[in-house]
């Protein structure tokens, strides 16, 4: 046992998460949803997300068989939809190349779509016990106080030295315990802000403690103004209330998912919502700012009532008309889920 690991593993016996769904079973399968969905996701947000995932799609090869729609309606609210994509290649790779299996071999494992080498090692340690390291940001937060290393994470000589620590602490049992202590521990204690250092087990060795360094540490990542940017979504509706969607291109934002038609400017929406339907001018409903990692997305929604609109635009592969029950099965931006639902209440 190394001497990190003794006392985690002991606090970890008392306090840590024991009754989290993909614990039981800790299959790989499961291990390996729940590895996907965490990133850059709190336990909290994930838990009913991945406990609705497999109720549908219980197997690997469900989530194979199943298309792209089911997989991103199931996913619809979680955000970072490329992970969701990526599963469902990595699920169709393993039907093809594994034997419907996530494969044990590590290098194996960290090919698939998806999945790198902390997740790699979660996976394996999780689910089969093996010898490998982790270094998701809940580790790399512990490890950079714990030993005092200044400067952000991100940075390739950072990780790297964080990388070689979080090998040398690992050790050869309990490696799946070992494995969610860790993770528990920054989640918990060792949180970005205020973390509760009295309750640390590692306290005593930990550098950032002694040398009232917990706020300096990790080092942030230097800050850049995050621009605004500015778009139009038509909203067509018909006689029956069934709005027009339109699935995204496979580049960019919300890249195959389901959503609004857009333009730049009035002329230019107009102008478009004619093409689709026969409309008259539109009703502009409330603009709203949804925020993404590198830029904040101002939204002015445009209401168009269209009453044949569906003789001119069928359902084909790109643009479908649906209704509030047809929604739910489409995967769709959480704003604009939210936009169709709140629009359709405000009729009800």
């Amino acid at each position: 046992m190394t001497p990190l690991a003794e006392p985690l593993l002991a606090w970890f016996d008392r306090h840590g998460r024991h009754d989290l769904p993909w614990q039981h079973p800790r299959s790989a399968y499961r291990v390996w949803l729940s590895e996907i969905m965490l990133q850059q996701t709190r336990v909290e947000t994930v838990i009913d997300y991945f406990q609705r995932f497999v109720t549908q799609l219980p197997t690997l090869a469900d989530l194979a068989r199943a298309d792209e729609d089911e997989v991103l309606a199931l996913w619809s609210g979680l955000g970072y939809y490329r992970r969701a994509r990526f599963l469902h290649r990595a699920a169709l790779q393993c039907m093809r190349e594994h034997d419907g299996e996530l494969p044990r071999d590590f290098d194996a494992l960290a090919a698939l779509p998806g999945i790198g080498r902390s997740t790699a090692g979660a996976i394996l340690a999780q689910a089969h016990g093996l010898r490998f390291p982790i270094l998701d940001g809940n580790v790399k937060r512990v490890l950079t106080r714990l030993h005092g290393i200044h400067g952000h994470p991100g940075q390739r000589v950072v990780e790297k030295q964080l990388w070689t620590l979080a090998e040398q602490h690992t050790p050869h049992e309990r490696l799946a315990d070992y494995t969610q202590a860790i993770m528990d521990l920054g989640a918990t204690l060792c949180t970005r802000s205020r973390p509760r250092c009295d309750d640390c087990p590692l306290q005593s060795r930990c550098v950032a403690h002694a040398e009232d360094l917990t706020d300096a540490l990790p080092t942030p990542k230097p800050s850049r103004a995050i621009p605004t940017r500015h778009t139009l979504m038509l909203l067509l509706r018909d006689h029956e209330r069934r709005v027009l969607l339109q699935r995204r291109g496979p580049e960019g934002v919300w890249s195959g998912l389901w959503s609004l038609p857009e333009a730049e400017n009035e002329t230019d929406a107009l102008q478009k919502a004619k093409r689709l339907a026969e409309v008259d001018d539109a009703q502009t409903l409330t603009a709203f700012i949804h925020v993404f990692s590198h830029y904040r997305l101002e939204i002015r929604p445009l209401l168009f009532e269209a009453a044949t609109a569906a003789k001119r635009i069928a359902d084909n592969d790109d643009l479908r008309w649906c209704d509030p029950t047809q929604i739910q099965t489409l995967g769709l931006p959480a704003p604009v889920r939210k936009l169709l639902n709140d629009t359709w209440e405000s009729d009800a």
